[in-house]
């Protein structure tokens, strides 16, 4: 029997392995464990220490042996899923979940230059309060009954010709509308994922896909990104030793790097998705925020095996909600009924109502343009006060309001981002959109949230106070 010292260590990493695999449904109850001598192997252990982590497991009633066939998980009730036991444990501030709650939770007065999202001042407010005036003039039903399966009418009729203007000649039956873009994501995982499915995303990435993952029991691999795009050449040979199922991915103006799909990237991706037989979601969320448009993998497939999904959420409005999801036909009927079967309907009716009456005017285009004109500058002047304190972008975006930014003076962004929240202000580093935990010296800034002067006093105290 091993005890103490690094054999003990070892043996709590064992423990720690089967309890994950088991809070995230990859083990489930009656499921045989691995054989000893396997999981030694694989964990690079003695066979002894997995002696011991099972005789410890089976007295804490985990598992079960039985005389000569092996460990079991207990046939008795699983515990709760919890989303936060899935991964190893990390420092809350690199933690997808505790990153979005600060963010959400936060006081209005707060500042959050590690948000995801525009401030209320930089929103079409007048449009919206128009559309709510008008909405208030309508039929009864549309105040108080359940929306149609597919979505509103107006609203998706709308979006057919937005995305013809992208080349992406979608049919009425290849689109349904749902709660959100997030929403649409989860539908999507809910309809080709099963748990421990290998799911591909950029290596960084929105840290919500992470989170949702988690929730959907995948197995995470992170691709590297490149300001053209994912890094095709380990693209290619992440899905010939991976075959992953699925790639999420921001072909416009990646979250949260800011880079563009060239070209001749999305091409290689393509085949390369074709060869393997990959489904690619493209999350399209920040694509009006281009000034020209750029590739899109959804048009280039012709929704194929690409699934265009998006929302108005970063444009238009967060608090009116509603996303849609352009694919194939018949996936389109399966997801629908998905969602009759989780939310019984998609989006409000009274949510897409009030979108469709901004986006039929020309107001909405007329704000858009001018803010892309009021981004332009501002990721100019703010980038060029983040230089002037030792935080360097990594590359300069056609469009949006991200930098994603390094540390020049080798600060750990996490240590960053614990000293300004002592502050009250809220930051995103690197590592909280990182697979790999690669990005420890980088961090995320909005560049809409940063005009408060507090913003730049904290964080030039914060880089002083974390250790290089």
């Amino acid at each position: 029997m091993q005890s103490g010292g690094r054999s003990g260590t070892r043996t709590l990493d064992v423990m720690s392995a089967i309890r994950a695999k088991v809070a995230c449904r990859a083990l489930g109850a009656g499921d045989r464990l691995p054989s000893i001598r396997s999981l030694a192997a694989a964990m690079g252990v003695s066979p002894s220490t997995v002696v011991e982590a099972y005789d410890r497991l089976a007295a804490e009633g985990l598992i079960r042996a039985r005389r000569g066939s092996g460990f079991y998980v207990s046939p008795t009730i699983m515990p709760p899923l919890a989303l936060t036991e899935v991964e190893p444990r990390r420092d809350r501030e690199v933690d997808p979940f505790w990153v979005s709650r600060q963010s959400l939770d936060a006081d209005a007065a707060v500042p959050k230059p590690g948000c995801g999202w525009l401030p209320a001042s930089w929103m079409p407010e007048a449009g919206l309060r128009r559309a709510i005036r008008a909405l208030a003039r309508t039929e009864a039903d549309l105040l108080t009954d359940y929306g149609s399966t597919r979505g509103g009418l107006v609203l998706r009729r709308l979006l057919l010709a937005r995305l013809a203007e992208d080349a992406i000649a979608a049919s009425v039956d290849q689109l349904m509308l749902t709660g959100s873009g997030t929403q649409a994501t989860d539908l999507v995982c809910r309809f080709l994922l099963r748990p421990g499915d290998t799911v591909l995303v950029d290596d960084p990435c929105y840290f919500n896909f992470r989170a949702l993952l988690r929730a959907h029991q995948a197995r995470i691999v992170g691709v590297p990104t490149t300001p053209t795009g994912p890094d095709v050449a380990r693209f290619e040979q992440i899905l010939s030793t991976e075959r992953p199922r699925l790639y999420i991915t921001n072909s416009a103006l990646h979250n949260p790097t800011g880079a563009t799909l060239s070209l001749a990237t999305a091409h290689r991706l393509l085949t390369a998705a074709a060869a393997h037989d990959l489904i690619i979601i493209e999350d399209d969320i920040f694509g009006d925020l281009e000034p020209e448009r750029s590739p899109r993998l959804a048009a280039l497939d012709g929704l194929n095996r690409v699934i265009r999904i998006g929302s108005f959420s970063k444009t238009l409005s967060a608090s009116v909600r509603s996303g849609y999801i352009a694919a194939r036909a018949d996936w389109i009927e399966h997801l629908i009924d998905l969602q009759v079967a989780t939310s019984f309907g998609g989006s409000s009716p009274v949510a897409t109502e009030i979108i469709a009456k901004v986006l039929v005017g020309g107001g909405y285009r007329k704000h858009m343009e001018e803010l892309r004109q009021k981004l332009t500058r501002t990721r100019r002047d703010v980038a060029r006060k983040l230089q002037a304190i030792g935080i360097e972008p990594w590359l300069m975006p056609r469009g949006g309001f991200f930098l994603w930014c390094r540390l020049t003076g080798g600060q750990d962004a996490t240590q960053v981002a614990r000293a300004a929240l002592e502050d009250n202000v809220v930051l995103a580093p690197g590592n909280v959109f990182s697979v790999s935990q690669t990005a420890s010296h980088f961090m995320r800034f909005n560049v809409t949230q940063m005009n408060d002067p507090l913003v730049w006093d904290v964080l030039r105290r914060a880089l002083k106070a974390a250790p290089k």
